[in-house]
This record gives C-alpha cells, structure tokens and sequence, in this order.
C-alpha cells in the first residue's frame, strides 16, 4: 500500500507511531533505557499514556519495531542492483559497494539516537534482545560474505580469500564507523571520506591483482 492510497487518519497514525519512536530514543538517549519510563515519552511528546499504548505495549516493543525497520530497510538496500550476485565485474562491485555504503552511512547519521541505543545499551535490556542484536550482526556478517565469495567466483578478487572471516572484519570495521555519528551526524564530508576509505579497504584490498 503507498502513501497516497492511505487515509488521511492512516497517515495520521503513522506519523504519530513515528513520532513516539523518535521521543523514546530521544529518552533512552538522554536518560537510559532502564532509567526512561512511558511516562517521560508520553510527557516529551504531549500525549497521554493511553495514547502511547495503542501504538506500543511497552518500551521494549519500540525496540523490537526499530529491529524490524532496520532489517527490512537492509533487504530492501541490498535487493536488484545491490543482490550479492548483481556485480559482474570489478568496477560495478566498487559501484554497488558504494551505493550501499552511501545509504548505510546515511541512515545512520539520520538516527544517531538509534544507533546509539542498538551499540550500547540494547544488549542490557534482556537476553532476548542481545540474541537478535548478535542475531543481526551475524546476518550482516553473512550477507558481507556472499558479496565477497562472488566477487572470488567471478574472478575480481582474490582467490585465497577467506570470505567468512573477512566478512566478520568488515562488520567490526563498519560498526566501528558508525560511533562517527553519534557526535558528528551532520558530517557530511566525513560521512563521504568514511565510505571512500571504506571502500579502499574493502575493495582494493582483497581484489585480484592485474
């Protein structure tokens, strides 16, 4: 369903939804997850409480929504031109990476709140949680690797490649970058210098020579 097929009391409950993400990441950030109560969402936001649980049952569930959000906008990211097996040459594997690289860095530095809560402080909410944090860097991490083992295939990087292990370095070389945004998230410049480095690192580094 597209926005314009949408009622205007259905946009107007999505705009609300989104607004009361945005206020408990604005709370987790600024006082804790542990430390922020429904009722300091409900207050940055103007709302009552009964409000805050048509939209939500509790904290928690904010986060498994942002979980969710965050794993399709990767599969919607990494689907047709960007698919593992899309690129059949070097040149349009540097152009691939960069695309993804560009929209990664992009929402990251859009949502500094989100990123902040998803690298330190949602493995404390419960095990649950840690699990499909970990759960989520280890997609990643597979996902990096069929990248990497079909440029190997079709014969643009390297042969000894280990793209398993090179695959976990890449996502704690990416992960590492995206602490960049959590005070610099109107960067600009940085966040295109980040993915050009990136992309040396990650390209020029493990490509076939000749």
């Amino acid at each position: 369903m597209t926005d314009a097929s949408l009622s205007r009391a259905e946009r107007q409950k999505q705009q609300l939804r989104a607004e009361i993400i945005q206020a408990a990441f604005a709370e987790f950030s600024a006082r804790g997850y542990h430390q922020t109560g429904i009722a300091d969402i409900a207050k940055r936001l103007g709302i009552g409480h009964g409000t805050f649980y048509r939209y939500f049952e509790n904290k928690r569930d904010i986060l498994e929504h942002v979980i969710n959000e965050v794993s399709r906008q990767i599969m919607e990211t990494l689907a047709a031109e960007n698919a593992p097996g899309a690129a059949g040459s070097l040149a349009e594997y540097r152009e691939q990476c960069r695309r993804i690289g560009n929209r990664f860095v992009a929402v990251m530095a859009e949502n500094p709140d989100m990123i902040r809560m998803v690298l330190f402080e949602a493995t404390s909410v419960d095990a649950e949680m840690t699990n499909r944090i970990m759960l989520l860097q280890e997609f990643g991490a597979r996902i990096t690797a069929e990248y990497l083992a079909h440029g190997v295939k079709q014969g643009f990087l390297r042969a000894d490649l280990d793209a398993e292990a090179t695959s976990h370095a890449v996502i704690g070389l990416l992960l590492g970058g995206a602490l960049r945004f959590l005070y610099k998230p109107d960067d600009v410049e940085g966040r295109e210098r980040l993915v050009e480095a990136t992309l040396r690192l990650l390209i020029d580094g493990v490509r076939k020579d000749g």
